[in-house]
């Protein structure tokens, strides 16, 4: 990788680049983008940036909408989804202001850096390391229509069992629901494309684990990726995400990170693992420890699970997360903590035994979420749970080495769930988020805003007729 400008502007000679393309994310989110020819790229654009109007972003209002972005040069990639040659790269924004531009303190990636720079300043550890797991379907074809006489969705899947009947595409190894997880060749149809994605990730620097199908037998599919620095895995979600939806649509189907597109099918999560290091010592690390987890995990574990219902509003802020979030489908939705237990918010994976791999995984956010926040959100709630010694235990919140899923009713009643819906998650958020706002991480405007923007979609997603409401009251 390119670390100086002289060194992609040599890269850019000896490829043959063309435009240069700089990639910005929303508050959702998603990648933005914009291109100059590549002679443009001078001393000039690392000094002064280039400018942009940041209103269209999503963001709040701040009293200078007038933005520059900055490239970071060492994530310069050539994007092989561009006809002509392009070399692409992901930056930060500052907004312009006297006597020298400042940064944006709601831009996703500058809260993800001012979370870790609290970390430090806390004197708790020196950096983050997580690992992210990608679930995602992949169609063959999907059609939908939102108008307000004819609303429908409509999934083709070649793979899946419901398509057994049809006459094209069908090579007889369909794949019943719930049935997919590690399927092998001929029925594993897109094994193939996952190795081509990974083989694109790495070109764009992000380090693949490994890839296998999922449970969902209609095209559910899992790239996992190394452990890493929080602030480059924040980066290489975003560039995951990218290169996944570019590989499917050259394929000619189509991905998607939606939590729950299928009804009874399995949900896709981004389960993130997760542990600290202060210089080369693990934080997380006791060999007398439960699972040999020590006190500073334990207190972390219960800052996650203290705040794990307003959390949800950053790690889960779609309204499709809570169809995801429901009991059966490997989906948690009771707050606690657990040894290799799956129904648990927090499972401890029992295969990680070294001090410098003893981690944990927090099950509940899935890939709608804007992955700077939601790594950053993350932090903030264990450097909390530190901060007041939250004991997981103390609390009640486990470990629940069982299944949580077998409990009797009345059982089930005395524990604590997570919301049920975006707009309950958002009330959680509303009352729960000092913790997000310390050291001024997460500015007080942007969680308003955040809020104001995902009751919005959620009040215009409740005013809409549902086909199952025709099924049950059209007779009426």
């Amino acid at each position: 990788m390119a670390k100086t400008l002289k060194e992609v502007q040599k890269l850019i000679r000896d490829q043959g680049i063309k435009m240069v393309d700089f990639k910005l994310t929303d508050i959702d989110g998603r990648w933005r983008h914009l291109s100059i020819p590549a002679e443009r790229l001078t001393e000039g654009t690392m000094e002064h940036g280039i400018g942009f109007d940041g209103s269209n972003y999503g963001y709040a209002p701040v009293e200078n909408s007038d933005m520059v972005f900055i490239p970071v040069l060492e994530s310069a990639v050539i994007d092989s989804y561009c006809e002509i040659p392009t070399l692409s790269m992901i930056g930060d924004v500052r907004v312009i202001d006297l006597p020298e531009n400042r940064p944006f303190d709601q831009y996703p990636r500058n809260v993800a850096k001012r979370a870790l720079e609290y970390m430090k300043e806390q004197g708790v550890a020196d950096r983050m390391v997580i690992g992210p797991e990608y679930e995602f379907y992949l169609f063959d074809e999907v059609r939908y229509s939102t108008d307000y006489y004819d609303m429908f969705t409509s999934i083709s899947t070649s793979q899946a069992g419901f398509e057994s009947g049809s006459e094209y595409n069908n090579n007889g190894y369909q794949v019943m629901p719930h049935a997919g997880y590690h399927n092998s060749l001929p029925t594993d149809i897109r094994n193939d494309i996952r190795s081509r994605m990974c083989l694109s990730m790495k070109d764009w620097g992000v380090d693949v684990k490994y890839h296998h199908p999922e449970v969902g037998g209609s095209g559910q599919m899992e790239i996992e990726v190394e452990l890493g620095d929080m602030l480059k895995l924040a980066d290489d979600t975003m560039s995951a995400k990218y290169v996944i939806k570019n590989e499917a649509a050259a394929e000619g189907i189509t991905a998607t990170f939606m939590p729950k597109p299928l009804a009874d099918e399995a949900g896709n999560g981004m389960h993130v693992h997760m542990l600290l290091f202060k210089g080369d010592k693990p934080v997380f690390y006791d060999k007398k420890g439960y699972a040999q987890l020590s006190k500073e995990a334990h207190y972390f574990m219960g800052g996650l699970l203290l705040h794990a219902r307003s959390l949800c509003a950053i790690t889960n802020p779609s309204t499709n997360s809570y169809k995801r979030l429901v009991p059966g489908f490997e989906a948690p939705v009771t707050i606690g903590y657990a040894m290799s237990n799956r129904s648990a918010v927090i499972r401890i994976p029992a295969y990680a035994k070294t001090p410098e791999t003893k981690r944990f995984e927090l099950r509940n956010p899935d890939a709608t979420c804007n992955p700077y926040y939601a790594y950053a959100a993350i932090l903030m709630a264990g450097l909390d749970g530190i901060r007041n010694k939250i004991d997981p235990h103390k609390k009640g919140w486990g470990p629940y080495d069982f299944n949580l899923y077998s409990l009797s009713d009345e059982e089930k009643a005395k524990l604590t769930g997570l919301p049920t819906s975006l707009d309950e998650a958002l009330n959680e958020l509303e009352k729960d988020h000092d913790y997000l706002t310390a050291g001024g991480v997460f500015p007080e405007r942007l969680l308003d805003q955040l809020i104001r923007r995902y009751r919005g979609v959620s009040s215009k997603i409740s005013k809409l007729p549902h086909p199952m409401e025709f099924a049950m009251y059209y007779d009426l």
